[in-house]
């Protein structure tokens, strides 16, 4: 590809197109991909579609001003994102150190972006711009809309709005909010009249939103009483749906309101294949060949999105707040003729990495209300059991996999994005069980029960372990049929809210039952804006305001963690100390079901007994082995 292919970086890009002016600046906290797996990708491509010029500053320098000013003064406005993940998040470990790569930079090099980049970003452009409209958006932007708990800082900060000096969010996924924004100040109307838009935020000091609209609790309030926190959360989570949200408002004092519309309508089928047929060139910009390109396109490249939406409600998860709940698909023409695109490319081995989404399995509405009435407010679709309006159907994503694996030079289809087990199990129809074994893994299916003890499945909103262990028994089952050995590998969380240390040993013991050890363990990350981190700050359940255990401390953490890994000579003093702290010295031993060997000093003799040999997922389910998330 040449750099006519992509949309201008700089000014000769520009000048070369023969403009002498775009109509968007979009700057990016992630390097420059023109792959429909990156938001900024999307929004640029979109608004070029539209006949709108769109120059974009990948990584700016934070710290020079004139870093902003590549292409000069653009007519409309800034258009400012973090990119595909939370600078924060991106930056920091759930233990707060800093990672070493970032996979969204060229080479993979860590330091090319600030840390809340969406704040930083619009602070630099309204230095330099100071009367140019700022339009926020992403994932950063996007679960940092009102005030949020920030794990970072251990405190509830305000709208990122307000600290990043910007005119208005888009959140969600954007596109309709995006175009409605730009003809408005194509329009000629000020950007502080687009007060109207669903999917957007403004800010205001009149009280001019709706006479439904919800009053969260303000800020100083929210800010400073975990109740009111907790309560001003549940709004929120209760007011995603783009059907039946209302107005929420929040009150910031001198600083006036913040207003949040309800979020856009979802997109039709018709309006999701015209967004991934938009003409993506698939690649990093050539710019970044000589750094060795950008490490997050190899995950994606040869991947197809079919869905966006969740109706899986983990609590862990922020796309309730994102992408909301309802779902919106691509047809299986559209998918088909991009992965006809990906067989000619001329490093295509014949692998299709994934066909899916948030949850790879859900093609359909969850029920047919929704497409009326919206979704419920105050109950899930498969928690904690599947509603009995639940349509369990797996026939239209059984037909896309056949249609898209029968495709000359495709020798493989994964299914990698995930599968929910309890959806899996509702279906009493096996067909695609069966073909997801026998074409769609190799070797090793990635399924994420996260934990065995239900008390704690509970505050994740996934069903009880005995669902996960019917699924197990289904796969194993079906394996056998066919004649394949493949396996199971579950993934587990460790220090969630609601997981106690005598839970953790539970999860020691299961994974003991497995015969393997997890090569990764997940401690739970409080990211912005999930009921997860809501629990993990306030203590309560914001569904039923009960009071919830949490696991904060670093040591007890770590204990937790220790016990997934409980072989690992580095982590038998913590798994030591978290026997002895729960009374279950019984696991210390030389019998089948012990943890842990005795220490030498108390063995007959001081001799230490024979380590039996570590197994692996290869060479294991004579038992079953672990480790995986869908």
């Amino acid at each position: 590809m040449n750099r006519e292919d992509f949309l201008p970086v700089n000014r000769e890009d520009m000048l070369a197109r023969g403009w002498d002016q775009v109509d968007f600046v979009y700057v990016t906290g992630d390097a420059y991909v023109d792959h429909s797996s990156f938001g900024a990708a999307i929004i640029s491509r979109l608004l070029s579609h539209y006949g709108y010029r769109v120059g974009i500053i990948a990584q700016p320098d934070w710290k020079k001003d004139e870093s902003v000013c590549v292409f000069g003064r653009p007519r409309l406005a800034f258009l400012v994102t973090a990119g595909n993940m939370d600078s924060m998040v991106n930056h920091y470990t759930v233990s707060r150190k800093h990672r070493k790569t970032d996979s969204y930079s060229p080479g993979g090099e860590m330091g090319h972006r600030p840390d809340r980049a969406v704040t930083v970003y619009g602070n630099l452009i309204r230095r330099t711009y100071k009367d140019v409209p700022v339009i926020i958006g992403g994932i950063e932007a996007s679960l940092r809309r009102l005030s949020h708990y920030d794990y970072w800082d251990d405190k509830v900060r305000r709208s990122v709005l307000l600290d990043s000096g910007a005119d208005l969010i888009s959140y969600g996924m954007g596109e309709r909010s995006i175009l409605a924004i730009a003809e408005a100040l194509d329009g000629g109307l000020p950007v502080g009249e687009l007060t109207y838009i669903p999917g957007t935020v403004y800010k205001t000091r009149q009280k001019n939103w709706p006479d439904d609209a919800i009053l969260l609790p303000d800020y100083e309030h929210a800010s400073s009483d975990k109740k009111a926190y907790a309560k001003s959360f549940l709004l929120q989570y209760q007011n995603t749906d783009s059907v039946t949200a209302k107005t929420l408002v929040e009150d910031y004092g001198s600083r006036g309101f913040v207003v949040q519309n309800p979020p856009a309508p979802p997109l039709a089928m018709q309006e999701m294949d015209d967004v991934y047929d938009l003409p993506y060139t698939g690649l990093a910009h050539p710019d970044y060949e000589k750094a060795g390109g950008i490490p997050a396109l190899s995950e994606v490249r040869f991947s197809l999105t079919s869905s966006r939406g969740c109706f899986g409600g983990c609590s862990f998860c922020a796309l309730t707040f994102h992408q909301g709940r309802i779902l919106q698909v691509r047809s299986h023409d559209s998918l088909v003729r991009e992965a006809e695109r990906m067989t000619k490319e001329p490093d295509f081995k014949g692998y299709i990495h994934d066909v899916g989404g948030p949850t790879a399995d859900f093609r359909i509405p969850s029920c047919q209300k929704q497409l009326k009435r919206g979704v419920c407010s105050n109950r899930q679709c498969l928690w904690p059991e599947p509603c009995p309006n639940l349509q369990v159907d797996h026939s239209d994503y059984v037909e896309l996999l056949r249609r898209i694996r029968s495709l000359p030079k495709v020798k493989k289809v994964f299914v990698r994005s995930g599968v929910r087990f309890d959806y899996v199990m509702a279906d009493r129809d096996r067909t695609f069980l069966e073909e997801l074994c026998r074409y769609h893994v190799s070797g090793q299916l990635r399924v994420a029960p996260e934990h065995v003890s239900d008390q704690v499945l509970a505050c994740m909103g996934k069903p009880p372990h005995r669902v996960y262990e019917g699924f197990v028994k289904e796969f194993d089952r079906i394996n056998k049929k066919i004649g394949k050995q493949q396996y199971a590998v579950p993934y587990f969380i460790s220090s969630h809210p609601g997981s106690t240390v005598k839970d953790a040993v539970r999860l020691a013991e299961y994974i003991r039952d497995l015969g393997f050890m997890p090569e990764q363990v997940q401690d739970f990350y409080p990211t912005p804006s999930t009921l997860s981190t809501c629990m993990y700050y306030t203590g309560l359940d914001p569904r039923s305001m009960k009071p919830v255990y949490v696991p904060k401390d670093p040591h007890e953490k770590a204990i937790q963690r220790a016990m997934l890994q409980y072989r690992l000579p580095a982590n038998r003093a913590l798994v030591m100390e978290g026997l002895q702290k729960t009374h279950r010295m019984d696991l210390v031993g030389f019998g089948p079901k012990c943890l842990l060997r005795p220490d030498k000093a108390s063995r007959p003799g001081g001799h230490s007994p024979a380590v039996p040999k570590k197994k692996t997922i290869r060479n294991l389910h004579k038992k079953r082995p672990t480790g995986g998330k869908a």
